[in-house]
């Protein structure tokens, strides 16, 4: 695999090496040991969640608070999105900054996010199966949401609000940037 850290720092894109032929393909999604040592430390997962969107959901900016701080590592099973990490780490030079990479069932890559970070992504396909790891169990008392399309952030999103289908709870509780909860 090949790991390639972004502009923020500890925000990771993984592109692993795919294996093609007659038959289909295969490639190794995970490996502890390979992944420890590119990340620089030992992220323990704890449970996998897989979702199945339509063109047009945005699901996000979500994070956990405090203790119950998530790392993700995300990727796309099949269609497309724009996934995005926003820098919650007041201390951070990137602080308020968002990452986003074009995740896909044809590119495979993924997306490590470490705690300190709301996440977030768009489908861009008919439809999408997006399925992540996480180092800490859902916590409902810990959720957190930051609204999408947050001025002070300022996410490109290729696309306009009324087409964007957000959950009850995205459009009426997650708070702006200013209001949100941040890390340590």
């Amino acid at each position: 695999m090949e790991y390639t850290e972004t502009e923020i720092e500890g925000v990771w894109v993984i592109q692993p090496k795919v294996f093609d032929d007659a038959r289909g393909y295969f490639f190794e999604a995970w490996k502890q040991a390979e992944f420890d040592a590119h990340i620089g430390y030992h992220v323990e997962f704890v449970q996998d969640n897989e979702s199945m969107s339509s063109r047009g959901v945005l699901r996000g900016l979500h994070y956990q608070k405090g203790e119950s701080s998530q790392a993700k590592l995300v990727r796309v099973i099949k269609g497309k999105v724009l996934d995005v990490a926003v820098d919650l780490r007041k201390d951070s030079k990137t602080f308020g900054k968002y990452v986003m990479v074009e995740l896909s069932g044809e590119n495979k890559l993924q997306f490590f996010i470490p705690r300190g970070f709301a996440h977030g992504f768009l489908v861009l396909s008919d439809e999408a199966i997006f399925t992540y790891k996480v180092d800490n169990p859902y916590a409902p008392q810990a959720e957190a949401s930051i609204r999408w399309n947050d001025e002070t952030i300022g996410i490109k999103w290729p696309i306009e609000g009324e087409n964007v289908l957000l959950s009850e709870k995205d459009l009426n509780k997650a708070l702006p940037f200013e209001e949100a909860e941040y890390f340590e």
